[in-house]
């Protein structure tokens, strides 16, 4: 199955974008699934259709879905959701501040990812493509197997055995004297049975011949730099980005005076996003004179993205052009830049931003928050990557 994540800072039109993907997948014959995990859903205003939690059709070899993220708790994580409800009426609480307080904060999140997996393990659909929340925070959690599967071998194994013996020896007394309950085996499974689905989508997510991102953007300062730091993010956890779309466009045709400053700056910074991003390819869409709203603006919209015979499910681009490693006890950002010499870059950094000067081009790269704070210490240049190694200041 092919995974495609649209993701963007909110309002940027990744949407839209992710609703005309799926039209054209759908046009080519492939069984399509667009899904949002935004909490703030807007994919059946994309499609003027109403959509649930469950996948509904809305064209031939299109169906959508919007990600219910209470009634996916429930079902992966209900019996220590109660648990956890149970624990906090003991001591004193009410019963809705129990039940909102046992919704532990990100759940919504990782269970958005665990809706993915499940997806792909039923394999129903031929491409999945996620409308995603914005600048695809949750896949920072995809660190979590790794944070996790110290304490899961040193700690949760030994201790899930002891539990599942004692529990029933002590669970009437324990009860007694707390109010509530020792954790029954259900609620003691849960925590691995939930490691194990992230760590098997991790592994879906970092293999790129199934999963890529494209990033939405706009031509505008702020949107460009989150932009750049939702790559930086997906980098740092071996996610592929594969395509750059700039959405609002003001075109040609739009002579009023009124937006010429506009259309002023909007020029410079396409050329920001093209350098910034490069070399991955860039797509560049108009702003529509009306709302990206039912399916004849999605059609426009569709043959916009995509000319001719053109299939979305390609990897547009195959090449990491930018990852995070680890060499001898320091970090290391190896950066994608083919056919330049060593001695024609210029590096510096301010705050969390690194500068990179080649010739009259300039490229300003956000970096993630663990080499945010520290400095570069040195570079390189090795089969067409600028290695960077960086240390404490």
């Amino acid at each position: 199955m092919r995974l495609i994540l649209m993701t963007g800072k909110g309002g940027v039109g990744k949407t839209s974008v992710a609703a005309a993907t799926g039209l054209r997948c759908a046009e080519l014959g492939y069984r399509t699934l667009v899904l949002s995990t935004d909490p703030a859903h807007s994919l059946a205003d994309s499609f003027d259709t109403e959509l649930s939690h469950d996948p509904r059709e809305v064209r031939p070899n299109l169906w959508g879905a919007e990600l219910d993220a209470l009634m996916e708790l429930e079902s992966n994580w209900g019996s220590v959701k109660r648990y956890i409800t149970e624990v906090l009426q003991a001591r004193g609480l009410d019963g809705v501040q129990a039940q909102e307080l046992a919704i532990l904060p990100g759940m919504d999140e990782i269970f958005g990812l665990v809706r993915v997996k499940r997806h792909y393990d039923e394999n129903e659909f031929d491409v999945l493509i996620i409308d995603s929340a914005p600048t695809g925070t949750a896949l920072r959690l995809l660190s979590l197997p790794e944070v996790s599967g110290w304490y899961m071998r040193r700690f949760f194994y030994p201790m899930r055995g002891m539990a599942k013996m004692f529990t029933p020896v002590f669970n009437p007394l324990f009860k007694q004297v707390t109010g509530f309950s020792l954790p029954q085996g259900e609620v003691i499974d849960a925590p691995y049975e939930f490691y194990e689905q992230i760590e098997a989508l991790e592994r879906i997510l970092t293999d790129n011949t199934y999963t890529t991102v494209r990033l939405v953007t706009n031509p505008e300062k702020m949107v460009i730099k989150e932009s750049l730091r939702a790559h930086a993010y997906l980098s740092l956890y071996n996610v592929a980005t594969d395509l750059v779309i700039a959405n609002r466009i003001l075109p040609d045709t739009v002579q009023d005076p009124y937006f010429e400053r506009w259309k002023t700056a909007q020029q410079h910074y396409r050329q920001e996003i093209h350098d910034n991003f490069s070399p991955l390819p860039v797509k560049e869409v108009p702003l529509y004179s009306e709302e990206m709203c039912g399916f004849a603006a999605l059609e426009r919209l569709k043959d916009t993205l995509f000319e001719g015979t053109e299939d979305p499910t390609q990897v547009y681009y195959k090449e990491t052009t930018l990852n995070v490693v680890t060499e001898n006890g320091q970090y290391r950002l190896d950066l994608y830049l083919p056919g330049i010499p060593k001695d024609q870059i210029e590096l510096s950094k301010t705050g969390d931003e690194l500068n990179i000067r080649i010739g009259n081009h300039r490229r300003n790269l956000v970096l993630p928050q663990t080499l945010a704070a520290l400095q570069p210490a040195g570079a390189k240049m090795e089969n067409d990557y600028l290695k960077i190694s960086f240390a404490a200041a």
